[in-house]
C-alpha cells in the first residue's frame, strides 16, 4: 500500500532524527495503523453490500472525515484546492487503487489482494527506473525477482481454476498504487492528506451511479467504521508515526498488514487461501522483510 490499501510513499515524507521515546511512539502509531488496516478483508466479508455500494459509502464517510481534518490544518481547504496536476495525479491513482482493491476482494481471496498490495513498492521501483531513471540497487533487484516468483506461484492456482479476474484487478491496483508513489516522488511538496481526501471524492463519484442504500442500520455502522476508522483515523495515525521513525523501520512494520489480513479472515469467516497462495505470499513477504532489513542495516 498500504494500507487500508493506502500507504504514502515513505520517501516522500520527511523523517526526523527522534529520541528513543519518539521512536517508540512512532512504532506504536504505525503498528496500530497497520493493525487497523489489516481488517479490510474482514469488513468486506462481513458486509452484505456489493462492491459499488461498499466503495461509495466507504469513500463518502472517509471524504467527510478527511475534509474536516484538512480544513483544520494550516492552509485549510486551500491545500485541497491547490493540489496541482501532480497532486491530482496522486489522487486519481489512489482512487483507481481503491476501486480495484474493493472489487478484487469480491473476486478472489484476501491473501491474493494483500500480497499484490504489499508488492507495490517493488513495482514503484520499476516505474521510477523507467520514468525517472532512478537507480535500482542489487538488493532491490533480488527482491523484485523474488516477488515476481512469489506472485507467479500464488496466482497459478487461480489461473487454472478460472478465477483470474480478481488477480488481474489486484495487479491493476498494485500498478496504480505504484504510480501514486512515483508521482509523489516527482513533487515531494504534495500534501498527501489532501490528495487522499481528493481520492476519496473521485472514487465515491465513480461508484455513485452503481451504488445503493445500506441494507440495515448495522450495515451503516459497518460502513462508517470502514470509512472513518479503518481508513481515515488509521491514515492520520500512520502519517503521524512515520515522522518519528526511519523509513526502513516503518516499512518493516507495515509488512504485517499482508500477514495479518488473511489470518483475520481465516479466523472470522474460515477463508482458506490455498497452499499455493501461502507459499507465494511467504516468498513475497520474505522479499519485503529481507529488503527492509537490509535498508535498515545500511541506514
Amino acid at each position: 500500500m498500504v494500507r487500508p490499501e493506502f500507504q504514502p510513499s515513505l520517501a516522500s515524507i520527511p523523517v526526523t532524527a527522534p529520541v528513543d521515546g519518539s521512536r517508540v511512539r512512532g512504532a506504536v502509531l504505525v503498528g496500530v495503523a497497520t493493525l487497523v488496516w489489516s481488517s479490510s478483508g474482514v469488513i468486506t466479508r462481513l458486509s452484505s453490500a456489493d462492491s459499488a455500494t461498499l466503495l461509495f459509502w466507504r469513500s463518502l464517510f472517509a471524504f467527510g472525515f478527511l475534509l474536516a481534518v484538512v480544513a483544520t490544518r494550516p492552509g485549510g481547504l486551500g491545500n485541497l484546492l491547490h493540489l496541482g496536476w501532480v497532486g491530482w495525479g496522486v489522487a486519481v491513482s489512489f482512487a483507481v487503487s481503491m476501486l480495484t482493491f474493493i472489487v478484487a476482494l469480491h473476486l478472489t481471496t484476501v491473501a491474493h489482494v494483500l500480497i499484490f498490495q504489499a508488492a507495490s513498492p517493488f513495482f514503484a521501483a520499476i516505474l521510477a527506473w523507467a520514468l525517472l531513471r532512478e537507480r535500482i540497487s542489487g538488493a532491490m533487484l533480488a527482491a523484485i525477482a523474488a516477488t515476481i516468483i512469489g506472485i507467479g506461484v500464488m496466482v497459478s492456482d487461480t489461473l487454472f481454476a478460472g478465477r483470474w479476474q480478481g488477480d488481474v484487478l489486484s495487479l491493476i491496483m498494485c500498478v496504480s498504487f505504484a504510480g501514486m508513489i512515483v508521482l509523489a516522488r516527482v513533487d515531494r511538496r504534495v500534501d498527501m492528506l489532501a490528495a487522499s481526501c481528493a481520492a476519496t471524492l473521485v472514487s465515491g463519484l465513480a461508484a455513485a451511479p452503481f451504488a445503493s442504500l445500506p441494507g440495515s442500520p448495522g450495515e451503516v455502522v459497518l460502513l462508517m467504521a470502514f470509512g472513518i476508522g479503518q481508513m481515515g483515523i488509521a491514515l492520520l495515525m500512520f502519517t503521524a508515526g512515520i515522522r518519528l521513525l526511519p523509513a526502513a523501520d516503518a516499512g518493516l512494520i507495515t509488512v504485517l498488514e499482508a500477514v495479518l489480513a488473511p489470518i483475520w479472515v481465516w479466523l472470522v469467516v474460515g477463508e482458506d487461501p490455498g497452499p499455493r497462495a501461502l507459499i507465494g505470499g511467504a516468498i513475497v513477504i520474505l522479499a519485503l522483510v529481507g529488503y527492509g532489513w537490509n535498508e535498515r542495516r545500511r541506514a
